[in-house]
């Protein structure tokens, strides 16, 4: 089983991926360490990496080659990244997409990163408007269309321990055996 789990930054996509993982004995893989673990090598933030990768088009191709390849060459993994449900395509059995209000999930990041609630802010938006454009630019994916996912929850809704019910019943619920109803990833150039 292939399961993607993608979203903005504080959405909570790490901690219900993390807990999917270990509920259905998939290896987790994130996107997301990969690149904060790329920007500390170059003492950089992730917010500074971002603005880089503008500059380097090398280091998203690097990175989404990666998850892509995981998403190819491997079985029982949950794949983590912004961009998960896209890299993984049909391959993916289930494709996740959590979200939450900005205001939210700025609230979120400053508590987890100790930082004031206006530079999240700031980072945040500076952030998502870096990798949108840079998406769009590589790969002709338009981030905000969210036709390709199965599941698409407002986590400021329910509890992380919510959540993570109502996702593990959709994929107990899941059946491998149709693809009625899969919408494919199409029209998108992966160019790495």
């Amino acid at each position: 089983m292939l399961i993607t789990v993608s979203g903005p930054p504080g959405s909570g996509k790490s901690t219900t991926a993390a807990a999917l993982a270990d509920a259905f004995d998939l290896d987790h893989v994130s996107g997301g360490d990969i690149f904060r673990e790329l920007a500390a090598e170059r003492d950089m933030t992730p917010v500074e990496f971002n603005e880089l990768a503008e500059e380097d088009d090398q280091i998203d191709r690097d990175l989404d080659r990666r998850l892509r390849d995981v998403a190819i060459e491997r079985d029982g993994v949950l794949l983590e990244s912004r961009l998960a449900g896209w890299l993984a395509g049909d391959r993916a059995d289930l494709r996740i997409w959590l979200d939450a209000p900005l205001s939210v999930r700025c609230e979120r990041i400053a508590d987890r990163e100790g930082k004031s609630l206006d530079l999240v802010r700031e980072e945040t938006e500076r952030r998502e408007t870096s990798e949108a454009k840079r998406y769009e630019g590589y790969y002709g994916i338009d981030i905000a269309d969210l036709t390709i996912y199965d599941l698409v929850y407002n986590t400021a809704r329910w509890s992380p321990e919510g959540v993570l019910g109502m996702l593990t019943t959709a994929i107990d619920s899941y059946d491998p055996d149709t693809d009625e109803g899969k919408t494919p990833v199409t029209g998108v150039s992966y160019d790495f």
